[in-house]
């Protein structure tokens, strides 16, 4: 056990040889959506003292399409151009749904997003991820 949650988790799984640039985009974005649902849900109990609906509330804001589409336009140019790349990927897959509350492009941006954070945690930079995660609540 490394102490780090992340770490400990991988270390657990064996992705056999498989080079994580194979992985589809929408399956980097699942894991995404994921890795960024739990630091949104964890950043806003940890700022807020606040009954659950609020919390609900408050978590919606940061990961619904829109925002996600927002937060990756606001920290594009801090990206390198292998993350720029894998955004592409994501909003360029093909989805077999949108959210009706969604914008298409909203949508496929928010995509690229995700797979930008589940291809990170995947590379197990951690420390990346951490940057990445904590420029989405400053943007």
């Amino acid at each position: 056990m490394t102490g780090n949650l992340f770490a400990d988790i991988l270390e657990t799984i064996d992705f056999g040889d498989k080079d994580i640039r194979e992985y589809s985009p929408l399956v980097l974005a699942y894991l995404g959506d994921a890795i960024y649902e739990v630091f949104i849900r964890t950043y806003v109990v940890a700022n807020n003292d606040v009954p659950m609906c609020r919390l609900h509330k408050y978590s919606t804001n940061f990961v619904k399409a829109k925002a996600q589409s927002d937060i990756i336009h606001k920290i594009y140019d801090k990206l390198t151009d292998e993350e720029k790349d894998i955004v592409r990927r994501g909003r360029n897959a093909k989805s077999t749904t949108i959210p009706k509350n969604a914008d298409v492009t909203e949508y496929k941006y928010a995509t690229g997003f995700e797979s930008l954070l589940g291809y990170v945690y995947l590379k197990k930079d951690y420390g990346r991820l951490i940057e990445l995660l904590k420029m989405c609540v400053e943007a």
